[in-house]
């Protein structure tokens, strides 16, 4: 079965300008990509989509593939998932697992990682993503700029062990049956399942404050092995 990895990472970004190149722990944010997805062990192939010459360079001495993705698939307005798609197009022979790594995420799980493969590959589900418990009380703002609950009734507060959790997307991966994604052209298509990683590796970087906090909790997340929870949740999505 033949598994590839694909890694958007385009040059133009607003929040942090060459986002995609900045480094955390002395390492750029697509080598680390590179990196998670060389430790996993079960991917055959890393290819970078990207518009961007200096990061096709360092993609390249990082031992990856990479793809020219179009002026039309680099804007602010393209969306992940038609560089993904693009990329698969050009990839021979076609790949039947799709591993989605996103840079901004500077501590994907590989183990976790693995994990995930290895449950859409059995055919336990049709993709699964990283995600974060959560039993956080969230709220949202209605049209008067008052507070209301979201996923909780604010007169009732139930403690922790009483309640179900719930799920926050890291970002870090998606691994999908490529041939699904490749009809629903879009990341969530028919069992959907969560990969739960730990808190210190779910940090999403899209601002400069969040690239400094990661920078600051490197030397924790790269030299201490994340504990892994014992039960991965399934979401059934039609």
């Amino acid at each position: 079965m033949s598994i590839v990895a694909v890694i958007p990472a385009r040059g133009g970004s607003k929040g942090i300008p060459g986002k995609n190149l900045r480094t955390v722990a002395g390492v750029p944010l697509v080598v680390r990509a590179i990196e998670a997805a060389r430790s996993c062990g079960l991917i055959d192939r890393i290819v970078v989509t990207t518009d961007d010459l200096a990061i096709a360079d360092a993609s390249h001495a990082a031992g990856a593939e990479v793809v020219d993705r179009p002026a039309h698939l680099s804007g602010d307005r393209a969306t992940s998932e038609s560089a993904v798609l693009h990329a698969l197009e050009r990839i021979e022979p076609a790949a039947e697992i799709v591993v989605f790594l996103q840079p901004t995420s500077p501590f994907i799980d590989s183990a976790a990682l693995c994990e995930a493969i290895e449950r859409v590959r059995s055919g336990q589900e049709d993709v699964v993503f990283s995600g974060l418990e959560t039993f956080a009380f969230l709220w949202q703002l209605d049209g008067d700029g008052r507070a209301t609950g979201v996923n909780h009734d604010p007169s009732a507060r139930p403690r922790r062990q009483d309640r179900e959790p719930h799920f926050h997307e890291t970002g870090g991966f998606y691994v999908m049956r490529a041939a699904g994604f490749s009809r629903a052209r879009f990341r969530f298509f028919g069992r959907i399942g969560v990969a739960i990683v730990d808190q210190r590796t779910g940090i999403e970087i899209d601002t400069v404050d969040e690239l400094m906090l990661a920078n600051a909790i490197a030397p924790l997340v790269d030299t201490t092995p994340a504990p892994h929870p014992s039960h991965s949740p399934q979401l059934e999505h039609s």
